[in-house]
């Protein structure tokens, strides 16, 4: 037995042209079918052989999850090749160790990242299917493949040891993925009705989990799979929807944050109340009913989305009842790198709630005298890799001890109770499970987030309780409020699991492993380092201090609260714009880019963090959390604009309306005006486009010009950038405004974005929504036309280019069209409604691309000086 057996990838080329695979490059989304997949796979295992990597070699994967990504697992696959994946977000040292360890001879990563593999081949994901383009695409099948040779090595060791690899190989994958293939089987008349499935996996592939959910499982149900980068609960929403995404697969933090994200919406709207009694009736109602009493946060999911897969830790039993009773499948797995991810395995239509499923058939499991869980079987890794040799992996009788502590019901279905390690034995010797206490913590509304750890007294340990609490108030009160949280979590516990002691933890949030799992041994050491007398600022580097490092490529040692994010910091309005991004992604929340953009310290960062954290929201007992009154009062002097973004333009009919008044009116007001002289046509003549479109801003009527002297191949599918503050004003005027002036304002919005297209593109905040509505339209085929300058010219003469249109270029990746109005001014100058026809030109220029390399900041610069040579 293999993974792809006689056929090759016969379970890829089996559904063709179907999409399988749609991630985010740049501002747009790429898709890839199935056969796409399949052909750059052998294209890839040709590759692999014209360089003469051979089988047993090794390939280390360090990107981003992409299509590319899985052609190339997949052509290591085909040639007996070792792929060894590597986190995206690990640190180029770690990467460099795990190269020296398998001795690589090839590694797939981005440009910027090839510098840290001197004498090694590098291939960049984005540019591979283009890179390997001169190979045939078809089924290519180099060597043979016993079902004991290795498929990948997969490192789960920390940074800080020297890194340990887990060998496993096709036997192992295969023996996993046969059983949930037989079980697919039995229910796949039913799946014609969903079809087809869509799964969100949130997962990186470097890990089994990941891969199984990425990679093995969808092409069994010929379901497309959906990558995306960000961890922002409101951007999850929105790609669930807009993808019609079936399934999240995503990591319990994940899936909890999405619930707080819910919560927050509920309080915000004022149906807090209405909310929580029907929450309580809930959970007695049958599915169907619960579907209809929560259709609005089904709405805002789509009608299509009906389950979450949760892996990597146990999800809290409160998140997963959440979800339940909003109507969702929530299915738990269980399951460790060694023992190719799954071990065990909820039903999706017969969840056992609480529980992480039963045993998978092929593998065997009991409990040791302890509750360490014991498990042996197909799936189980027959080595490590250390040290460049070989060490095995199970014991005695091929049992793998897991390290992790469980208990099973009557029914068999397997409960999680924690890291065997992780146990407090207290003096007393009785056990403590940290989950258990961790629980009971989070019952308590004013905690946000918390570890038990367990501080050591004479060769045993008491629990620590270390908090982070929603309200962030003077010190003397938030130690007030962690004592009476630990306080009444005592009252709920034995006497032997009760906490003596505790710690307010400094930071926004716990360091974290790249699946989200809070690292329990830093925050020990850091906690104990602190009450021993030394900052615990120098035992756990401060999240925020490495994100603004990752953002900048500048190592950032400390941050004092009072220094200048610009002056002392050094951060430029793009790098301003990427550290919002993953401040949003790191603590999975939703930041106001206009109090962002007014943040002028890390003092300021840090208040806005405190004030838009997860922590307005539902607690366990039905009540709001508290709000910090100064973030409050911030949020009132600084209110947040939402722009917005009109989908439906894109779409039928409102492109036939376009199409109609273009024609009617546009083109006949244009010519009347004065008829254009253009030059430059045949420096497009016979390309099709999308372009982004950019061009000197001289008056109104600009949009109207360009539009009819392009091609009617551009011109019928173009998005317009226009000031996002002049635009939303049309579309939500002020309360003050005479009720007849917001109708005739509301419909000059309507008319604006019907007939001209238009999109806003503010130019304090809120950009980046702006960005990806451009990227969206492209992907749709739409150009995208935009006015560097951000103004109307006041002396007829081509302003400064504003940097944002070199990020657009970068990221849209489509070549640019550089475009010139000349005349016009004058024309407007003079107060003159018309002019003779040739007056105005416009001369249209050789379409430009930039290498994925340059920076935004040069090409926005390189443009100007293209459109000022026109």
């Amino acid at each position: 037995m293999n993974l792809f057996g006689d056929k090759s990838l016969g379970s890829f080329e089996q559904w063709g042209p179907a999409p399988a695979y749609v991630f985010p490059r740049g501002y747009r989304h790429e898709r890839w079918s199935y056969q796409q997949v399949a052909g750059v796979a052998y294209q890839f295992a040709r590759e692999l052989a014209l360089r003469e990597i051979e089988k047993g070699d090794a390939v280390l994967l360090w990107a981003p999850n992409c299509a590319e990504w899985v052609a190339a697992f997949l052509g290591c696959a085909l040639s007996g090749v070792i792929a060894v994946p590597v986190d995206d977000a690990s640190a180029p040292d770690f990467a460099r160790r795990i190269s020296r360890q398998v001795r690589t001879k090839l590694v797939l990563c981005s440009r910027e990242r090839a510098s840290q593999f001197e004498g090694i081949v590098t291939l960049d994901p984005a540019n591979l299917a283009t890179t390997i383009a001169e190979h045939p695409s078809a089924r290519y099948r180099p060597i043979a493949i016993d079902p004991s040779d290795t498929l990948e090595i997969v490192f789960t060791s920390g940074t800080t040891a020297e890194p340990k690899g887990v060998v496993l190989s096709h036997a192992n994958v295969a023996g996993n993925l046969e059983p949930i293939a037989a079980e697919i089987e039995k229910y796949r008349k039913y799946e014609h009705a969903v079809h087809p499935l869509r799964f969100l996996n949130l997962l990186p592939l470097s890990h089994v989990f990941g891969q199984f959910l990425g990679i093995f499982i969808p092409p069994l149900l010929g379901a497309t799979v959906v990558f995306e980068n960000t961890f922002n609960p409101a951007g999850i929403i929105e790609t669930i929807h807009r993808e019609r995404v079936s399934v999240l697969v995503a990591v319990p933090r994940l899936i909890d944050s999405l619930k707080q994200k819910i919560e927050r919406d509920v309080e915000d709207s004022g149906l807090h109340e209405s909310f929580t009694s029907q929450f309580k009736k809930a959970s007695k109602q049958h599915f169907l009913r619960r579907w209809w009493t929560f259709r609005a946060i089904r709405r805002r999911f789509g009608w299509k989305f009906l389950a979450m897969i949760s892996g990597g830790a146990a999800l809290d039993r409160e998140t997963e009842e959440f979800w339940h009773r909003l109507g969702y499948a929530v299915v738990q797995g269980y399951g460790l790198t060694e023992t190719t991810s799954l071990i065990s395995l909820n039903h999706p239509f017969h969840t056992s709630r609480g529980s992480i499923g039963k045993v998978l058939p092929g593998r065997e499991l009991r409990l040791a005298e302890d509750g360490e869980i014991l498990v042996r079987g197909t799936g189980v890794a027959s080595s490590y890799w250390s040290d460049r040799e070989r060490k095995p992996v199970s014991g005695e009788e091929g049992w793998y001890r897991t390290g992790d502590l469980g208990a099973l019901d009557a029914q068999g279905n397997l409960f999680f109770k924690g890291r065997k390690k992780e146990v407090i034995v207290t003096p007393a010797g009785m056990n403590i499970y940290p989950q258990d206490l961790e629980a009971a913590l989070r019952l308590q509304p004013a905690v946000r987030d918390c570890i038990v750890v367990g501080l050591e007294r004479g060769g045993n340990a008491e629990p620590c309780a270390v908090l982070i609490l929603r309200d962030h108030s003077a010190a003397d009160a938030e130690k007030n409020a962690a004592e009476q949280v630990v306080a009444r979590t005592n009252e709920s516990l034995a006497e032997y699991q009760r906490m003596r002691s505790w710690f307010l933890w400094p930071e926004e949030d716990f360091p974290r492993s790249s699946t989200q799992k809070p690292r329990r041994n830093i925050i020990r050491d850091a906690v104990e380092a602190a009450l021993r007398g030394r900052s615990l600022k120098n035992a756990a580097a401060s999240p925020l201090s490495e994100l603004i490092a990752k953002v900048t490529g500048r190592p950032i040692p400390s941050l004092d609260p009072g220094a200048n994010l610009e002056t002392q910091l050094g951060l430029s309005s793009l790098e301003r714009v990427d550290l919002l991004s993953a401040l949003e992604d790191r603590y999975q929340i939703d930041l106001s880019e206009t109090a962002f953009a007014q943040a002028a310290t890390v003092a300021n960062l840090e208040k806005l963090l405190h004030g838009s954290s997860p922590q307005i929201g539902i607690a366990a007992n039905g009540q709001p959390a508290s709000q910090d009154p100064e973030m409050a009062q911030s949020r009132v002097e600084a209110p947040h604009r939402s722009f917005h973004y009109p989908g439906w333009t894109l779409r039928w009919p409102a492109t036939w309306v376009r199409l109609a008044a273009h024609y009617l009116f546009t083109r006949p007001a244009v010519f009347l005006l004065g008829q254009p002289r253009v030059t430059g046509r045949e420096n497009i003549s016979g390309i099709s486009g999308p372009f982004l479109v950019v061009s000197n801003h001289v008056a109104n009527v600009d949009i109207g010009l360009i539009q009819t002297v392009l091609p009617p191949n551009i011109r019928h599918k173009i998005a317009t950038a226009t000031s996002g503050e002049a635009l939303e004003a049309l579309h939500s005027p002020a309360p003050t405004r005479n009720p007849l002036f917001k109708i005739y304002d509301r419909l000059l919005w309507v008319l604006g974005v019907t007939l001209l297209n238009l999109f806003p593109l503010p130019r304090q905040s809120g950009f980046r929504k702006s960005f990806a509505y451009a990227g969206d339209a492209v992907d749709r085929g739409y150009s995208t036309l935009v006015f560097p300058e951000g103004r109307y010219t006041e002396d007829g003469k081509v302003g400064v280019f504003r940097t944002g249109v070199g990020l657009l270029a970068n990221n849209l990746r489509i070549p640019v069209l550089p475009m010139r109005i000349d005349g016009l001014f004058e024309v407007k100058r003079a107060g003159r409604r018309f002019t003779r026809p040739g007056r105005i030109q416009i001369r249209i220029g050789k379409p430009v691309q930039f290498q994925l390399e340059t920076s935004p900041e040069e090409i926005a610069r390189e443009l100007q000086r293209v459109v000022e040579s026109l």
